[in-house]
């Protein structure tokens, strides 16, 4: 029987990282989290400052010490916000650091879009506008196409890591779009794994969110695939094919 793999999460500060923890109880395997840390504010300048080569330097000597299986920068907005040529060095440099594969959660989420086959989304975002912008073009990239954009306008991560699960729920129902074939939640501040299930009943449709796919997409690049209904859509239909 093949050993559950290691897969080490550098994680922005403190919000939701106990997600890591529900969804490697559920899985079986083995999901560290490591931590660097910046200011907190859902601003520009300070996601640039949170992603940069020397925060991440920092977080790949931390999490050599669980020597994982693969690495995941588990920041939507500190990637995303580098656009994919600048989040793709990230990814890269991280690789180099750790000797292991590596990706972002912004990755992530075209990735596990791909793996669907879904090309038209509604985004649900925490962010402020201008920083939810950036999401929405970032996925423009990759060929996805978003329908609608809703920002909740929260300013910090600690904020969106005190949303409790009506209130996730809430916000994503509120802001669904008819049309879309998937609704997305990009932060990782967000608890929301143990709510997919919810959400995707309320909305009857795939519910990627943030920590769902940063996880799905650390395990792929392990090499790991585990069919879990309760992580949702992604979990039972999206492990069958790769992607970037």
């Amino acid at each position: 029987m093949a050993t559950a793999p290691t897969v080490g999460f550098i994680y922005p500060d403190h919000a939701a990282e106990d997600d890591y923890l529900l969804a490697a109880q559920i899985l079986g395997v083995d999901l560290p989290v490591v931590h660097i840390y910046g200011t907190d504010l859902h601003a520009i300048p300070e996601l640039l400052d949170l992603g940069s080569p020397e925060k991440l330097a920092g977080g790949a000597a931390l999490i050599a010490r669980e020597k994982p299986d693969a690495v995941m920068w588990a920041c939507t907005s500190g990637s995303f916000v580098y656009g994919p040529d600048g989040a793709r060095q990230q990814a890269a440099s991280l690789a180099e650091a750790t000797g292991v594969p590596t990706s972002s959660t912004s990755f992530a989420f075209v990735n596990a879009l791909h793996a669907l086959g879904i090309t038209r989304v509604t985004v649900v975002a925490s962010y402020p506008e201008d920083v939810a912008k950036l999401f929405v073009d970032f996925l423009d990239a990759a060929g996805i196409e978003v329908l609608s954009v809703s920002s909740a306008g929260i300013e910090t991560a600690a904020e969106v890591g005190l949303l409790t699960p009506e209130r996730v729920v809430e916000l994503a129902v509120r802001n669904d779009h008819p049309d879309a074939q998937a609704l997305l939640i990009p932060d990782t501040a967000m608890r929301t794994i143990g709510v997919l299930g919810t959400l995707e009943r309320r909305l009857g449709k795939p519910v990627l969110t943030a920590n769902q796919v940063t996880i799905w997409e650390g395990l792929r690049l392990a090499g790991h695939t585990a069919a879990q209904s309760s992580l949702g859509t992604l979990f039972e239909k999206g492990n069958s094919h790769g992607s970037d």
